[in-house]
């Protein structure tokens, strides 16, 4: 017995006979069996005596047998008037015998009777100190039955002799309910006793190690069962093998299993979805395609298994003939083979497959309906999924947690916030907001429907928090532009749980946002030291971040070893885009045809805006027109808003025109915006106004093409318009965000929001902007107008650039040695008067000075920058 430990289990016994009533007990794990093993000699096994308020005499009626009468009204269910006759027996101080007890606790087991129960065992403890073996027993066995864990247990503690059938009783309760630890401290306890387990014992303790999973106990377990000589037992040996499985071990499963000299369907049950829980689908279908050779033909548990491995295949031929299968089984009217056979054809994309086996159920339950609901969503349908949910409330059918959150997932996509908040009431007044799936789709709800505020509040309120859990506000307070805040979160997940692939993205994400190189760094090592480099789209992240801190070197070690993913390639691209390095993105692009690299939709567009920064127009012509002969990728309105922003960056704003009148699709507001920036650049006022028009028909929501329209009407003097924009912005509740810019220094990331006046070092700050406007002034005397923020300017440009890439800047000067390159990122378009400011500072100075906009990025250096002074706001 040395491998039995001793251990004191954590399960508490009440022991106040005057109040039995202890339901609230078994919602609790701090549990304390101690007190009732402190003594062996408590565990008496002798006997129990007979009470003295039993009566061995009997009688035909009534009134002169009311036990007889109470046990033949249990007999005929009759338990309403059982219970009455009980009480006016109590008041009239008559005596019950134990088989009245006993004959009223099976009733109320059988009919699931709490209230009825509680008042027989209140009965029973008033008339009796002591439990013997039998009343015990059923006691035992009802309370159990109804989930009253802690009655059950001050039974346990009542009963004067206890045999094996007690303790298999109390440890399946305790397995039930989700209590292992407590499980199998009981086990150890009844050995410890000199009780010896049975072939029911076993079956019990073996689905605890499994449950927990506890691989080193599971295999204490079965010593145990050897040593008991069990290991023979069909039942028992089933166990084994589930256990086996749960724990992970599929080889110790499948060697009980071929070693087995007598299997039942339940065997083959068992090893089959071992196989699936474990990923080894092929060898659980290899296994399955065996069963009927041994004379074993599947039952509704086996197809479902099964189906549910063939729809994590994603195998739809072997699918259907699965199903065809199915069809010709007397299971098949069964809801629940249906409702696998949905998901299976969800799971493959044939939908409407599974729309046909979904109208074809006459009885649907919540899982058909769930099923159905999440299928759509899951293939790109919301809206059939919202109208299929709303068709299920129709029939009166309640959602489960499931079905709340595809539901919502679908109000997600279609941006139908309304009827999200009406779903969050139901799952609170149905308990359902407890389950974490239910809290982390709101959380993606709220963050996608600007909410942001909302998702914090669900995501706080979330006591268990999973790895999911974080990754969604993470990337809910990035996508609402509080890349800082995400930072932070993620600081604070990683103190209780492990971050995924997943999260690291939404995290490099923000860190790209806001420049926050350090942190960058430190994940891109977290990835390493975890062997996480190769992880599904992570390696991609990783390249992005670099390329939008504007490191190329590191980006271009990270290109060189995936060179064979197109998206890598798409996103160097989209680096030199944004750096106007027309040049450096054609030749990239030779480089990948001569690698053999398929380029996409995507790869054009980077390249045509790579040609259109550059005014490399001629080049850009070509690949648009070698697009579908030479590639076989048909232009969409994007790849046409770039030879529109081609054109008229190089001043053929009437070629422009030209060419969106020729196209063969109606133009779109991005094709407009880009005509509507060409003549704010050259002054094409007259054309201006009619991409501007087309724009307002097309988009009335768009913050962008507003802030674009009042940049136009501002530089050619329509302060009119410009006025009637802004009142059109604020009727229609479309915000700018505030000016922002973030700087990083020593590894920690400083926030700028526009006339900051807060930080703590907001006097130095500036005190050296003021000592610049004194030089400028005095080396451009006839400009001096531009260079400081002046009425004008902050008619013109304060709305819609801030300002605070200044500030940043200035604290870069005081915090970083000489010399040392200076990065900033700013959430708005850079203005005149900030990138004539920061070309002089760079020639002062004698530093690099970085700047990404929402536009592009600007590397300023001795006075000129890159992006030759070209599409900024304000004068030209």
């Amino acid at each position: 017995m040395a491998a039995v430990s001793a251990k004191t289990p954590t399960i508490s016994l009440p022991l106040d006979p005057q109040n039995p009533q202890f339901s609230k007990l078994h919602s609790s794990k701090s549990l304390n069996f101690s007190h009732i093993f402190q003594k062996s000699h408590l565990f008496s096994l002798k006997k129990p005596h007979q009470n003295s308020i039993l009566s061995s005499s009997s009688t035909s009626t009534p009134t002169t047998d009311p036990n007889s009468h109470i046990i033949q009204l249990c007999f005929h269910s009759q338990l309403e008037q059982a219970i009455v006759f009980l009480k006016s027996i109590k008041e009239l101080h008559g005596t019950i015998e134990e088989d009245t007890f006993v004959s009223l606790a099976r009733l109320c087991e059988f009919k699931r009777a709490s209230n009825e129960a509680c008042e027989v065992f209140s009965c029973i403890l008033n008339c009796m100190t002591q439990l013997s073996l039998r009343l015990g027993n059923a006691l035992l066995s009802m309370f159990v039955r109804l989930g009253n864990l802690g009655d059950a247990w001050y039974v346990f503690g009542k009963m004067e002799e206890r045999d094996v059938f007690s303790w298999n009783v109390l440890i399946g309760g305790y397995a039930k309910n989700g209590y292992f630890d407590e499980a199998l401290d009981l086990y150890q306890r009844m050995l410890w006793v000199g009780i010896r387990p049975d072939v029911y014992t076993f079956p019990c303790v073996l689905r605890t190690c499994g449950g927990l999973p506890d691989w080193r106990m599971g295999r204490e377990i079965h010593a145990h069962v050897i040593r008991f000589s069990y290991d023979s037992e069909i039942d028992v040996v089933n166990a084994l093998i589930t256990m086996y499985v749960k724990c992970g071990d599929v080889c110790s499963a499948r060697v009980l299993f071929d070693g087995m000299s007598k299997r039942d369907r339940i065997s083959w049950n068992a090893m089959i979805s071992g196989y699936f829980e474990n990923g080894e689908f092929l060898e659980g279908l290899v296994l399955f395609s065996s069963m009927r050779e041994f004379g074993f033909f599947p039952d509704l548990m086996t197809m479902t298994s099964v189906i549910s491995a063939c729809e994590a295949l994603g195998d739809e031929r072997l699918g259907r003939a699965l199903h065809g299968y199915v069809s010709r089984m007397d299971f098949y009217s069964d809801v629940s083979a249906h409702n696998s056979l949905i998901q299976l054809y969800s799971a493959i994309g044939s939908w409407e497959e599974a729309e046909k086996i979904f109208d074809r159920i006459q009885c649907k339950d919540v899982v058909s309906w769930t099923a159905m609901i999440s299928g759509y969503e899951s293939n790109g349908f919301p809206e059939k999924a919202v109208k299929t949910y709303k068709m299920m409330e129709q029939e009166g059918v309640m959602p489960d947690e499931i079905t709340i959150a595809s539901v919502l997932s679908a109000c997600t996509s279609l941006g139908l916030l309304e009827m999200g908040v009406k779903l969050q009431h139901l799952a609170e007044r149905r308990g359902l907001i407890a389950y974490v799936i239910v809290s982390n789709t709101l959380i993606d709800l709220y963050s996608k429907c600007n909410c942001i505020d909302k998702a914090l509040e669900i995501f706080h309120r979330i006591p268990d928090k999973n790895v999911i859990s974080w990754t969604s506000i993470i990337l809910g307070l990035r996508i609402n532009n509080r890349s800082l805040e995400a930072l932070n979160f993620f600081r604070e997940m990683k103190r209780h749980q492990d971050p995924n692939s997943v999260t690291l993205m939404s995290v490099l994400s923000a860190c790209s946002r806001i420049g926050a190189l350090m942190c960058g760094k430190e994940i891109h090592a977290y990835v390493l030291r975890n062997g996480m480099e190769f992880h599904g789209f992570l390696p991609n992240a990783l390249l992005d971040f670099y390329v939008r801190c504007g490191r190329i070197a590191p980006a271009l070690n990270l290109f060189n070893m995936q060179k064979e993913d197109v998206t890598a390639w798409n996103i160097l691209l989209t680096g030199y885009a944004q750096r106007g390095q027309g040049a450096l993105a054609i030749e990239l692009f030779d480089g990948m045809i001569t690698s053999r690299v398929k380029p996409d939709e995507i790869t054009f567009i980077s390249l045509l805006r790579a040609c259109s920064r550059s005014g490399l127009v001629t080049e850009g012509l070509d690949y648009l027109n070698s697009m579908e002969s030479r590639y076989c990728i048909v232009p969409n309105l994007k790849h046409y808003a770039c030879v529109v922003d081609l054109l008229g960056r190089a001043g053929l704003v009437g070629d422009a025109y030209d060419f969106i009148l020729s196209l063969p699709v109606k133009p779109d507001s991005a094709i407009w915006g880009a005509l509507l920036n060409a003549c704010r650049i050259h002054r094409q006022v007259e054309l201006g106004e009619l991409a501007a028009r087309h724009i307002l028909e097309t988009d009335e929501r768009g913050v962008g093409y507003y802030v674009l329209l009042c940049n136009f009407y501002s530089d050619n003097g329509r302060w009119d318009e410009v006025v009637r924009l802004r009142k059109i912005m604020i009727e229609k509740g479309l915000t700018i965000d505030p000016g922002c810019s973030w700087i990083e220094v020593k590894g920690n990331v400083h926030a700028f929001l526009s006339g900051d006046k807060l930080h703590p070092q907001s006097k130095e700050i500036n005190a050296v902007l003021e000592g610049f406007y004194e030089k400028m002034k005095a080396a451009h005397p006839s400009k001096s107008e531009r260079y400081t923020v002046n009425e004008v300017n902050d008619s013109k440009a304060e709305i819609f650039c801030g300002h605070s890439e200044r500030l940043a800047i200035a604290f870069g000067l005081i915090n970083t040695a000489p010399g040392t390159p200076i990065w900033v990122t700013k959430n708005l378009y850079m203005c005149k008067s900030c990138h004539d400011t920061i070309k002089f500072i760079s020639e002062v100075v004698r530093r690099e000075i970085a700047v990404r906009d929402t536009e592009q990025f600007h590397h300023f250096k001795d006075g000129r920058c890159t992006c030759g002074d070209e599409n900024y706001l304000g004068e030209t």
